[in-house]
This record gives C-alpha cells, sequence and structure tokens, in this order.
C-alpha cells in the first residue's frame, strides 16, 4: 500500500522553528513533484511551498524567506522547515505527491499534521 506519512507537526511560540517530515511509503517507482498545503480553521486549503522541477522551489508569498522545502531522494521524504513562525501559520498542513508504482500511478495526500504558533 503506497501511502504518505507526515511528521513533525507541534505546538511553537512566535518566532520559533519545526521542520515537517512527509515519507512516501510502499512499492515506489517514482515520486513525482511534492508540494506542501496547509488548512486553517475555517479557510479553505492552500498551497504553501511545491517543487517545480529542475531542483526549483516556489513558496507562497505569505512564508516566502521563513519557509523552505526540500527532498531526500534515499528516503523517499519531503521536509518543510518553517522559521520565524507566526501565530497565522496555525493550521493542519499536508503534503501532496504524485507516486508511480508498478500498476498504477497515485495522486496521494498525507493525513495532514497539525502546527500550532502562540504564546
Amino acid at each position: 500500500q503506497v501511502q504518505l506519512v507526515e511528521s513533525g507537526g507541534d505546538l511553537v511560540q512566535p518566532g520559533g522553528s519545526l521542520r515537517l517530515s512527509c515519507a512516501a511509503t510502499g512499492s515506489i517507482i517514482s515520486i513525482g513533484n511534492m508540494a506542501w498545503y496547509r488548512q486553517a480553521p475555517g479557510s479553505q486549503r492552500e498551497l504553501v511551498a511545491r517543487e517545480v522541477g529542475g531542483g526549483m522551489t516556489k513558496c507562497a508569498d505569505s512564508v516566502k524567506g521563513r519557509f523552505t522545502i526540500f527532498r531526500d531522494n534515499a528516503k523517499n521524504t519531503v521536509y518543510l522547515q518553517m522559521n520565524s513562525l507566526k501565530p497565522e501559520d496555525t493550521a493542519v498542513y499536508y503534503c501532496n505527491a504524485g507516486i508511480t508504482t508498478v500498476s498504477k500511478y497515485f495522486d496521494l495526500w498525507g493525513q495532514g499534521t497539525l502546527v500550532t504558533v502562540s504564546s
């Protein structure tokens, strides 16, 4: 069974840092560009950061300069390094990736991990 498993969410004070992880598990042939989204209470899910190919990444304006997305191919894992966290970064964070197995292609979402920024 192919799945994305997230971890790293926590309660952190404003100005603090967290690193989220998202590991792809199962019989994987290849993983396409990976991305992080978030959804705050009462809000729609929004794109936070994504890979765009060629080793390049893009971040939402609201997190630019504070968040970084990067991948460890050996571990089939994508990370989201979050620095200078603000209360408005509070949300459930989800990773998303297109994964190819022997039998088919999956557009997968993780289960979500909660980040709370509060003093």
